[in-house]
């Protein structure tokens, strides 16, 4: 398995204690949730269920489908003559009864995966979920439950947060994130595939770093010819997973989806009261639901502009994948099975690399703490943007604001080649700095940091910036 050391070590400092634990994974769809309970425990495990998706079941029909598979799992992992349950309370008495048939004193697994799929309208599953932790598994010494789910807010509310009778009772939580860039170059050294880190970072900003996508890339094939198989061609395997991607983890998947689309349009993003006019939509708890899930779920990012009040706060679509799908693939789906191979040099695609890799940068800012020698000092991220009616004015891609005096004032460029700064730039990044220095407290200083592909090119203007970060920087782990 690439990555997750942390989270694997945890995992067997869990199991290997003399007690009753709840453990919680969550995080974005594709993300590699189940792989990594598999590949930590494999055989270890007593009793695996996962949960039906929604998405593929009649609503009416999906409680007595849920149980029904439930039975099933009873049934194939070697429970004596179990009956089938009419209710969950049933089922999950039905599962003590098969662990004490199972119990040898060893620790005891149950992985219980896409745990919100169960919750169905009405099915009383969080009740007897409650009742058989509280009530049973929680007493006894060598139980192991493993709760999966990939919508976060589910999880999080429901368990994590839950103010109930499940209420403190989860005992450790994983929050399972993208990989980061090291660690997709990793896997595609295992994997045998071939790419640059020039490409390995574009692969990051069309699929986000998610290890199920990246799985999927042909060795033969070069990253552009990649995407067109996996989006373009003919029977693509990822042709429908934008939609099924909502339909699977949010309840109004609609809704999610429009508020995707509309965050698509604006890269700084919109408040909740713009999103509110701009859909027609009531200012209710329809709207903060979604907003928490998708923020919750890790497509959204929130957060204050840099110089706003605390209450303007903006959601900003920042999943790569959904970026990628709504600006190059959802209107051209059969149009051309070679569409990215002829589009990957026009200058749409390079407008969007410059946005991709804002985000890009937003993800790795540990590794650029690292590089900048700062990786004990609390940071603070954001953008920031300023048009003042008497002047031009300014946006600014990334800023740093560190606790030792300093705000790193950092320009992003995803260039082919050394990035040069020329006359006209280093004017624009003096007035940009004298406009921050305007904003801060006096007893900070600016530092002009350039983050780019390969490097600056020396001129007579190379010193606008103090300290210059690259790709291979970024590579690096934190």
């Amino acid at each position: 398995m690439v990555g997750r050391e942390k989270e694997i070590k945890e995992l067997n400092r869990l199991y290997d204690r003399n007690r009753a634990d709840l453990v919680a994974i969550y995080g974005r769809r594709r993300v590699g949730k189940t792989f990594l309970v598999d590949e930590t425990f494999g055989d270890r495990i007593t009793f695996r269920h996962a949960g039906l998706s929604p998405a593929d079941q009649q609503a009416e029909g999906l409680l007595s489908a849920q149980l029904e598979h439930f039975y099933r799992s009873l049934k194939e992992q070697g429970m004596d003559h179990p009956e089938k349950p009419s209710s969950w309370m049933e089922a999950f008495y039905q599962l003590e009864c098969f662990l004490k048939q199972k119990d040898d004193g060893k620790r005891q697994i149950v992985f219980l995966d896409e745990m919100p799929w169960l919750d169905t309208p009405r099915s009383g599953f969080i009740q007897a979920f409650e009742g058989f932790w509280n009530n049973w598994a929680c007493h006894r010494k060598n139980i192991m439950v493993i709760v999966c789910g990939s919508a976060n807010s589910w999880i999080l509310d429901q368990l994590i947060n839950n103010h109930g009778g499940l209420y403190n009772r989860v005992t450790y939580e994983i929050k399972l994130s993208p990989l980061s860039l090291q660690e997709c170059e990793q896997l595609f050294t295992d994997n045998g595939v071939r790419f640059s880190r020039y490409d390995i970072a574009q692969s990051y900003m069309i699929f986000g770093g998610i290890p199920y996508y990246l799985g999927y890339m042909d060795t033969e094939l070069s990253l552009a010819q990649n995407v067109d198989q996996l989006f373009f061609k003919g029977s693509a395997r990822l042709a429908d997973e934008f939609v099924r991607l909502f339909d699977s983890i949010f309840d109004d998947a609609e809704m999610a989806r429009s508020v995707i689309r509309l965050l698509h349009t604006r890269n700084a993003g919109f408040t909740r009261k713009e999103i509110i006019e701009k859909l027609h939509l009531s200012n209710g708890s329809r709207i903060s639901k979604v907003l928490q899930a998708l923020t919750d779920g890790d497509f959204v990012t929130k957060y204050v502009p840099f110089g706003m009040s605390k209450r303007a706060v903006h959601y900003k679509l920042t999943d790569p994948f959904c970026l990628f799908w709504l600006r190059f693939v959802e209107d051209n789906l059969g149009f051309a099975e070679d569409y990215w191979q002829q589009r990957v040099t026009s200058q749409p695609a390079a407008v969007w690399r410059g946005y991709a890799f804002e985000n890009l940068c937003f993800n790795h800012i540990p590794q650029i703490k690292r590089a900048l020698g700062v990786s004990g000092v609390i940071t603070t991220a954001s953008a920031w943007s300023k048009r003042p009616d008497d002047q031009e004015g300014t946006q600014i891609d990334l800023l740093l604001f560190r606790n030792d005096n300093v705000v790193n004032m950092c320009e992003l460029k995803f260039y082919g080649i050394d990035f040069a700064v020329d006359l006209e730039y280093y004017k624009k990044l003096l007035h940009r700095q004298e406009l921050l220095l305007g904003e801060i407290s006096p007893k900070c200083a600016v530092h002009s940091t350039l983050i780019t592909t390969y490097g600056l090119k020396k001129n007579e203007y190379a010193s606008a910036f103090l300290k210059v970060i690259t790709l291979d920087d970024l590579f690096e782990k934190p």
